[in-house]
């Protein structure tokens, strides 16, 4: 039976019995305990909710006017009406039409963000199972070095990356864009940090003298532990993959591109279309919202199993 089902005696009882000050630790206690059972959030708490959530989605919900409206409105007034333009089905089609290879765009975006997002939770929760659970000489220098290199711009590896590329025949292939991203340093310590407090060494060592090999314990016991931390990570990944400009846009190019970089071939060099461009960002934005909304739930509950487990 858990505390939380035992009945404390009343606090008169214990003033009696042990003193005033043990009577005001159980009332304490007694209030601590019934808050959460009892209190509901005030209609304040759904004031600063909705109001957090309108900014977050406003920007979004701004693209899209501008993608429903047409070059010669948004010229007149830049800041559009707050009530959508009947352009949007207009504009979409113009972006499939356009000369940017919307379609393979689509198809290369999604299979970067697919494969970087599962190898880096699959590598990633090798490495983080190896560092918390696992004794080797040197374990927390390589550690470190691994975080040491989350500071390390972007933008200071690019040419020896790129020359590598080069030397290996990849310019203008997925394989430039998916290798690198194999697994990050981010990766390897989130899965660290959260293999270490939510699997028992315990665990590992029963694994082991039930005939597994370290390969079985981790695919049988630490990768089950690790999945709500595991979902979190791939959804991440996933997002900064899909949303990822900058090493693309040297590396692939206008030949064979992912979404972002078609998006940024809608800019003419002269005459810039607001409406054309907004209504691409909003294409490539659309299945992003689908992904949270169907794995916002099995998120949030794999986030609560975990939080719960044990």
């Amino acid at each position: 039976m858990s505390s939380q089902n035992v009945q404390q005696p009343p606090v008169t009882v214990v003033e009696q019995t042990a003193g005033k000050g043990a009577a005001r630790a159980a009332a304490r206690r007694q209030r601590s305990q019934s808050w959460g059972a009892e209190r509901r959030p005030r209609w304040v708490t759904y004031v600063i909710l909705g109001l957090v959530i309108a900014i977050s989605a406003y920007p979004l919900y701004f693209a899209f006017l501008l993608a429903s409206s047409d070059a010669v409105t948004i010229a007149q007034n830049p800041i559009p009406s707050p009530i959508p333009g009947g352009n949007f089905i207009e504009n979409m089609n113009r972006v499939l039409d356009a000369d940017i290879k919307f379609w393979t765009a689509f198809f290369n975006s999604l299979i970067v963000a697919a494969v970087t997002s599962l190898s880096v939770v699959l590598f990633a929760t090798l490495a983080g199972f190896a560092f918390s659970k696992l004794q080797f000489r040197g374990r927390a220098g390589l550690l470190v070095f691994v975080i040491a290199t989350m500071a390390v711009p972007t933008q200071l590896g690019v040419v020896p990356l790129f020359i590598l590329m080069s030397e290996l025949g990849w310019v203008g292939r997925l394989e430039a864009v998916i290798v690198p991203g194999l697994v990050t340093a981010f990766g390897v310590f989130w899965m660290t940090q959260y293999l270490e407090s939510a699997l028992p060494y315990e665990l590992v060592e029963a694994a082991r003298i039930d005939g597994c090999s370290l390969i079985k314990a981790f695919w049988y016991v630490a990768l089950p532990a690790a999945r709500p931390a595991a979902t979190m990570l791939a959804l991440f990944t996933f997002v900064a993959s899909w949303t990822n400009f900058f090493w693309p846009f040297i590396v692939l190019g206008p030949s064979n591109p992912t979404l972002p970089v078609a998006v940024q071939l809608l800019q003419a060099s002269f005459f810039k279309d607001l409406s054309l461009i907004m209504a691409g960002v909003t294409a490539a934005t659309i299945p992003l919202i689908i992904l949270f909304i169907f794995a916002g739930r099995q998120l949030v509950s794999g986030i609560m199993a975990g939080a719960v487990k044990g």
